[in-house]
Order: C-alpha cells, then structure tokens, then sequence
C-alpha cells in the first residue's frame, strides 16, 4: 500500500491548522492551535510537534511525508520561501522555507495564506475542475487569489490577487488600511457592514440594530445586519444590497479581464448562503459581458478550515508529484 503523505499547514495570527492528505488529497487527520506569541523558532517547533501527533495518530512516520506546504499571511518571496514581513506575528526577514526544512527534515514550500486557500479549493473543493478560478474571502478585510491555467497567478512581485484593494469608490469611499481611498474591502467586508450598521444606529435610523447594540453592550457583527436583514430591516437590507453590489461590480470586472470558470467566495460572511450569494449574482450579471456572465458560475466556497491547508499541501502536489520527485 502507498503510504505517502502530503502534509500542509495554514499559519494563522491566532491559530495553526494543519493536516495530512493522500497523493489524491483525501484527508487523512487534521487539526489546530493557537499560534505562539513568541519568536518564529517557537512557531517551527509547535508545527513540529503537531506533524509528529499527526503521523502518530495516522500510523505513519516523517519518512511518509513527501514534503510539506505552509500558507502565510506574508509579503512573500515564494521561490526563496522568504517572508519579508508577517504583521501579525510581528516576524521580519524569516527564510521559511529553509528553515522549517531544517525543523522537519523535508522539503518545503511557501506561499501566501490566500493563494493557498484558492489552491485547496481548486484542488478539492468547489472549483474542481476548473483551470481558470478566481477565489474570493469575505471576511475582516477581502482576500483573494487567482488561479489561472490550474496554478496561482503571483505577478511581477507576488501581489496578484489583491482582490480588496479593487478601486470600486475612488473619488467619494472611504480611506482604506493601505492608504487609498475606496478599496472594495472598505464597502463590502465584514468590518464595512458592522461600520455602515453602526453609522446607520448613530444616525438615528429606525432600524432593529438598535436593539441589537444595547442588548449586546454595543458590540454589534456582520452576522447581526444579515440576520435583521433577513428579518425585513430595512437599514439592513440597504446595507447588504451596497455589499452585493460592489462585490458583484469587481467581480464582474475582474471576470471580464480574466475570463474565470468559476469565482468561488468563502469567508464568514459567506455562510449566510443564497441570501448572500443570489445578489451578488444578480449584479454580476448586469455589470459583466453577457458571454463572461453565461460562462462562469459563482458559487460558495466549501471547504471551510480545510481549505488552507490543503492547499498548502498542493504545493508539494505541484512541486515534487507524488513520488516526491524521484
């Protein structure tokens, strides 16, 4: 029986999930932990520690393993494995890839957290079969990768992708994290719909988010404007018609310069389904090419958790097959 494994790991600000998959990526153990606050040697040494409980649990050993594949949250050299900063780790100028090879004693590759969710959710998820596919995240901010002829598209210096930074109210948006004014992210994140939910309660708009807040002590989510939405709030129903059409207006426009078979949109925003999903559709079709509309097929990502990590052991897949390139 073949046992090679493939192992990935998707690093995390606050937590590591990794797991270990087949050569066909059929998932074989999986699991997670909070992310070491300290110096990346104590990060190395926690992946260390979760591989060998992994294998141990599965009947395997390190010699099993072709290689591993780890995403990031990095500016990234991807050929070298070199991140060149990790905000949320506070880590600057780490060779990741040479030494996690030297913690886990086999071959290892690098790549950035959203390319890698992209990657699992061609390689396992609702973008099988599919070479063209832009993957989308909805969540605090808005990730993206883009896989085109079956492989993550990096760019010139490995910023392709940056789905959230699309310019969709550059005159009139607000001022986003990167310093622009009007990035998708600032309209149609999780963060702008708690914003614009607030700004609505502030304003003295009759809406149930007012209640919401106070009975929460003013925390307020995005799941709280899709749910009084979906409960006949008109302040919120405004708000979430604004999310699905500046996501469905960049869609539409990345689609008519890419010509995907597929846009696949994950993060938790995304878990409202249909009542989410149906709009943005609704808008992609008016803003994109009829031709690029009846092509491509948006649909919800389905891989969760997993997707990461899985597609970080993709990257093995890619480079070393499954014979580990022997």
């Amino acid at each position: 029986m073949n046992k090679k494994v493939y192992a990935g790991i998707d690093l995390g600000g606050t937590t590591i999930k990794m797991g270990i998959c087949s050569t066909d990526g059929a998932v074989i153990g999986e699991t997670k932990h909070p992310t070491p606050k300290g110096p990346y040697q104590d990060v190395f040494r926690t992946f260390q520690q979760l591989l060998s409980d992994l294998l141990l649990q599965a009947g395997l050993s390190i010699h099993d393993v072709i290689g591993v594949g780890v995403g990031v949250p990095a500016l990234l050299d991807v050929k070298k494995g070199y991140a060149f900063e990790i905000v949320n780790l506070g880590w600057r100028n780490v060779p990741i890839k040479f030494e996690l090879e030297r913690y886990l004693g086999v071959s290892c590759f690098v790549d950035n957290d959203a390319n890698v969710a992209a990657l699992g959710e061609m390689w396992q998820g609702a973008g099988r079969g599919a070479a063209h596919l832009i993957c989308v995240t909805v969540g605090t901010g808005i990730g993206g990768g883009l896989i085109l002829n079956g492989d993550i598209f990096h760019g010139a210096v490995g910023l392709a992708g940056e789905i959230g930074h699309l310019k969709v109210r550059p005159e009139i948006g607000r001022r986003c994290n990167c310093g622009n004014i009007g990035c998708l992210e600032t309209e149609a994140s999780a963060t702008a719909i708690v914003f614009y939910g607030r700004t609505a309660v502030e304003s003295g708009e009759a809406t149930q988010l007012r209640q919401i807040l106070d009975q929460s002590r003013g925390s307020l989510t995005a799941r709280d404007v899709v749910d009084a939405a979906k409960n006949g709030d008109l302040v919120s129903i405004k708000i979430m018609e604004r999310v699905s059409h500046y996501l469905g207006l960049a869609l539409a426009n990345l689609s008519n310069t890419l010509n995907p078979e597929k846009i696949v949109i994950g993060g938790g925003v995304s878990r409202a389904g249909s009542f989410f999903l149906n709009p943005i559709r609704d808008q992609f079709r008016t803003y994109a090419l009829d031709q690029v509309a009846r092509s491509v097929e948006l649909l919800p990502a389905e891989l969760g958790n997993t997707a990461g990590w899985l597609g970080a052991a993709w990257l093995v897949h890619r480079n070393l097959g499954e014979d580990g390139g022997n």
